[in-house]
């Protein structure tokens, strides 16, 4: 029988211990075999924190932990009885996730949609942002359009009392 996919709750914030103490304890117990792949789908995105662009990993399903496994009575209490781990997705009878599940899974992990970093803030049409960078820096504006892929927001600034289109980039404005 083949290893299907399981998705394991965790702690937030707890999803790296919980796949790197399952991943040691597969090895030390020579299990390879029933639990071959352990996930945690990650993107990064580019965050502006004190005028400084960083680049950080944020996880798509924060809480979760995706595992190819075997279920049987070995591997489901070595899973459940791991520091972090607050049960399996379907409870005691674990639900094995649909093919089409698994294929945007691994779409996601190994070919992201694009190598350049997204911003972690979005936005929304008539929201007012700061503009952080350039000729326009501390002006407020209004976001009239958003354009995800580019990473591109046009917005309407008011300059001496008139309304003035820009477009500006994600990372030169910040949220009011």
């Amino acid at each position: 029988m083949a290893n299907q996919w399981y998705v394991v709750h965790t702690y937030s914030g707890h999803e790296d211990k919980v796949k790197d103490s399952i991943q040691k304890t597969v090895a030390n117990l020579n299990m390879q075999d029933v639990i071959s792949q352990v996930l945690v789908p990650t993107e990064e995105v580019v965050e502006v924190k004190q005028n400084k662009k960083r680049i950080r990993k944020r996880k798509f399903y924060p809480g979760y932990v995706f595992i190819e496994m075997t279920v049987n009575n070995t591997t489901y209490w070595l899973v459940r009885n791991t520091a972090g781990v607050t049960g399996f997705l379907g409870g005691v009878k674990p639900a094995p996730m649909a093919e089409e599940e698994v294929a945007n899974l691994i779409n996601s992990v190994i070919n992201p949609d694009s190598a350049k970093p997204r911003p972690a803030v979005s936005f929304s049409k008539e929201e007012s942002v700061r503009i952080i960078e350039g000729p326009f820096k501390h002006f407020v504006a209004v976001v009239e359009d958003i354009n995800q892929e580019k990473g591109k927001l046009k917005v309407m600034v008011t300059i001496f009392g008139r309304p003035t289109p820009l477009e500006l980039d994600f990372l030169q404005v910040e949220k009011i």
